[in-house]
């Protein structure tokens, strides 16, 4: 089935009992047993196992084109689990510079008390990420593409080519493409990582997370966190997201769309000195984009032609975008990823890594184009 088809169909099937077409909510915390450990279908306790998760698990797994799924309450829960079961006290990850905020502080304040190091390079450039490879044994390779919130592209062929031979493992996270745009699997990873509260949820309702992965053992070992553990999503969440990928394919069509129009728009703006955006052809990652994705997303970062005190005042003259944090809703939002989402991250961390103290970061949603960039024309000038 192609993508469209998938979305709306894998893992899912009419009820058995009423023909209902949409998968019910199961919000039952255990199940009637025939006979003491005798359950139907492995059904004993929703921790364990729930059939509303069950078929979102199911439907992300198709979509990303990997054999198995495995939800969380959120996609630090999932991140969380992909790092317990890979590493161990005195393993190395090799991560991006330009790192979520929350990603950063979890290898920080979770992970390095426990004996993970958390080493940052370039990983847009092969040949960083080959000499960071040489230096130390490396467990896993951890990568953002698009980056959150630079926007930077790395060649995941390229990269997880270089980590296999040294015995790395591969771990991408594709909240930003989504599975519609780009499918690390196919590229060469081992482990696909998503906050499904974004782009996969896609209405701003729901937090939730989600690993994709071929590997049977691996499977096996994240999904025994994902039950020993308990971070799991509950069934209206698992529900909410199966309603969400539903329209996965023609969501991404129009923030594609829409950002690109924005992105074009900004690029030409006297006010507006740097834009991030790898569907333009100035960007520097734009053919590895353009050979990797399907489409370039629907994610802007830029910075004015000012201070940082301007930015930050723009993000609140704007009327269409709202000032809050995530993205990948229907909604258009803007935010200030230093004072924010990437507040986490220390003032000379960021800098170092070209993430300045005025950035501006959208998500562009799918209303009118048209309003969205006059919107954007009335910050400015209220500025």
């Amino acid at each position: 089935m192609r993508f469209g088809t998938t979305a709306i169909h894998a893992g899912q099937r009419p009820d058995p009992t009423t023909g209902a077409i949409m998968t019910p909510i199961f919000c039952t915390s255990t199940y009637v047993q025939e006979y003491p450990a005798v359950v139907k279908d492995g059904y004993d306790y929703s921790r364990g196992k729930n059939p509303t998760r069950t078929a979102l698990q199911d439907n992300l797994a198709a979509l990303e084109g990997g054999k198995h799924g495995i939800c969380f309450a959120s996609g630090l829960a999932a991140m969380h689990a992909v790092v317990s079961a890979t590493c161990a006290p005195g393993d190395r990850v090799l991560a991006g510079d330009d790192l979520y905020g929350g990603s950063y502080r979890m290898f920080k304040r979770v992970f390095e008390p426990l004996g993970v190091t958390m080493v940052q390079v370039d990983t847009t450039d092969p040949a960083v990420v080959r000499g960071a490879l040489d230096d130390a044994p490396t467990r896993l390779l951890w990568l953002e593409t698009p980056t959150n919130p630079l926007l930077r592209v790395t060649d995941l062929a390229a990269v997880s080519s270089l980590a296999k031979a040294k015995g790395a493992l591969v771990c991408c996270d594709n909240t930003f493409a989504t599975p519609y745009l780009q499918r690390p699997l196919e590229l060469g990873c081992d482990i696909v990582l998503h906050s499904a509260t974004k782009y996969l949820g896609g209405h701003s309702d729901v937090v939730l997370g989600a690993v994709v992965l071929d590997d049977d053992s691996l499977a096996e070992k994240i999904a025994f966190i994902q039950f020993a553990v308990g971070g799991v999503p509950g069934p209206h969440d698992a529900f909410l997201v199966l309603r969400g990928t539903k329209t996965l394919h023609v969501r991404m069509q129009r923030h594609c769309e829409n950002a690109s129009a924005v992105a074009d728009m900004l690029s030409h703006h006297p006010r507006v000195k740097a834009v991030h955006y790898p569907g333009l052809k100035s960007h520097p990652g734009h053919a590895v984009a353009a050979r990797q994705m399907a489409d370039f997303g629907g994610m802007i970062s830029f910075e004015l032609d000012g201070s940082v005190e301007d930015g930050m005042r723009f993000t609140t003259h704007t009327k269409v975008f709202s000032l809050a944090e995530s993205l990948g809703g229907v909604e258009s939002l803007i935010e200030h990823p230093p004072s924010m989402t990437h507040a986490s991250i220390p003032a000379e961390t960021r800098r170092a890594a070209g993430l300045a103290d005025g950035l501006i970061r959208l998500s562009v949603g799918i209303e009118d184009v048209e309003d969205l960039i006059d919107d954007l024309e009335h910050a400015f000038a209220a500025l």
